[in-house]
């Protein structure tokens, strides 16, 4: 999931960065990097550590099972490493290219997003 309760940090490319989403798809990590570049944000990618095998034998005695191939999954960070985008969302300090507040809807790319003036705390 993109935003998590913790303060993550971890190193990309030699450089210690704040994590703003791990395990993500190669889609998902352009649209994050587009969207912190633009806010000024020193963006890494990295490629994520592969899950481990889940698959165990079906028996002692049986030869070990093969996991399927995980796809290649990414990690974006940003070189400030006092971002936390859970802050920088409900604080509304990100904005979009066409000038709107990001909203959680629209940083999860859901199909609806409503560019809304009213902040979640006054519905």
């Amino acid at each position: 999931m993109a935003l998590t309760k913790y303060h993550i940090h971890e190193e990309i490319d030699g450089v210690k960065c704040s994590i703003a989403e791990k395990n993500c798809t190669k889609d998902r990590a352009e649209f994050l990097k587009n969207l912190l570049t633009y806010n000024g944000f020193e963006v890494k990618i990295g490629i994520s550590a592969p899950p481990k095998a889940l698959a165990k034998p079906a028996a002692p005695d049986a030869a070990p099972v093969e996991a399927e191939a995980a796809p290649e999954t990414y990690t974006v960070g940003v070189t400030d490493i006092v971002f936390n985008p859970v802050h920088a969302l409900y604080s509304r300090l990100l904005h979009t290219p066409d000038g709107h507040v990001v909203t959680v809807a629209y940083w999860l790319q859901k199909e609806t997003v409503s560019h809304d003036d009213v902040p979640y705390y006054q519905r």
